[in-house]
């Protein structure tokens, strides 16, 4: 889905509202836009391997930024504003924050439960 976001963003086609969320995080990500290109590449990122799946960041990305548009869950998007504020910008800000939400998605697929959404906002507002 990201490498037909990306090419249809190229040829000035016409975009989905995901689509064009996928682009601008792509845009926002200059060095990942040859792996997004790379169909072989998508599957080939294993936590063993070391180094960052640029498809897992950006993805984080894009849920943190659903997040913060339906300030769910509730407060996140005051934490956030506050927290770009802080950090010098929107991205910046995401680049921190997303951190903090790969931890609680780890943490609720360890336990097998739902994500903590109290202690994820608690570690969000410590970031500020």
């Amino acid at each position: 889905m990201y490498g037909n976001a990306w090419r249809k963003a190229q040829n000035r086609e016409p975009l989905s509202p995901l689509e064009a969320q996928i682009v601008q995080v792509i845009e926002d990500h200059p060095e990942y836009r040859a792996a997004v290109l790379d169909e072989e590449l998508e599957g080939a990122y294993a936590p063993e391997a070391g180094g960052t799946n640029p498809f897992l960041h950006m993805g984080l990305h894009l849920a943190l930024r659903d997040q913060v548009a339906t300030d769910r869950p509730p407060g996140i998007r005051d934490v956030f504003s506050q927290l770009a504020a802080r950090a010098g910008g929107r991205l910046a800000a995401e680049h921190r924050a997303i951190d903090v939400l790969a931890e609680t998605l780890w943490e609720a697929q360890r336990t097998n439960a739902l994500p903590d959404e109290r202690a994820y906002l608690i570690k969000l507002r410590r970031l500020l």
